[in-house]
């Protein structure tokens, strides 16, 4: 089906590079990990166990992400889950307005995508054009029996009918606010914090 053209919103937006208050912490290392674990328990209850199950991160902090629900769920279970991670710079369709944005790498488990239960994993939910596209670059692997989505953050203003199956915290946001995830393994610490760029008109 195609794809609307991104249309601007009628809420102010930051401008890119403005200067951002100090914000607020709305998840915590403590509050992360607990989602973290939540977010795992719940893929294997849907699941009815980890048989078939498939998990692909989208870069950069959603790899990190999966690799931690994989953890999880290897402890409880016994046993590894195929992990990958999938790169969706060519299937964006704001490619046109960010032409340098350098491409990831796709990582294919073993075993592969067909008739397995695909779980992507992300940071932030925003308007859905990147599950849009992940979705896309699903496809060109093979035919999964099932695809799911699982994000830390869902924080609203979605631009195309996409949900997340498994949500570590809804966050309502205005547009004019930025959601900043921050994890250990590419910032040195876990946090999610909230904040407005000046003169934006946001009101928290």
């Amino acid at each position: 089906m195609p794809v609307a053209p991104a249309h601007s919103a009628s809420v102010p937006t930051a401008p890119e590079g403005a200067p951002l208050d100090d914000g607020r912490t709305v998840l915590d290392a403590r509050d992360i990990s607990r989602a973290l674990t939540r977010i795992s328990h719940e893929i294997l209850e849907r699941n009815k166990g980890h048989e078939g199950l498939v998990l692909l991160g989208i870069p950069t902090r959603g790899v990190h992400l999966a690799r931690r629900v994989a953890e999880r769920i290897a402890k409880v279970e016994g046993a590894d889950v195929p992990l990958g991670t999938l790169d969706i710079t060519m299937y964006r369709d704001d490619l046109r307005q960010h032409p340098t944005r350098g491409p990831q790498h796709t990582v294919v488990p073993p075993g592969g995508v067909d008739g397995k239960v695909v779980v992507l994993v992300d940071d932030v939910l925003f308007s859905g054009r990147t599950v849009r596209a992940a979705l896309d670059a699903v496809n060109d692997l093979g035919r999964p029996d099932t695809v799911r989505l699982a994000v830390l953050v869902d924080r609203g203003h979605r631009e195309l009918p996409i949900r997340a199956d498994h949500v570590g915290k809804n966050l309502p946001s205005s547009r004019a606010e930025r959601v900043m995830v921050r994890l250990e393994e590419s910032d040195g610490y876990d946090e999610v914090r909230i904040a407005t760029a000046p003169g934006t008109g946001a009101t928290r």
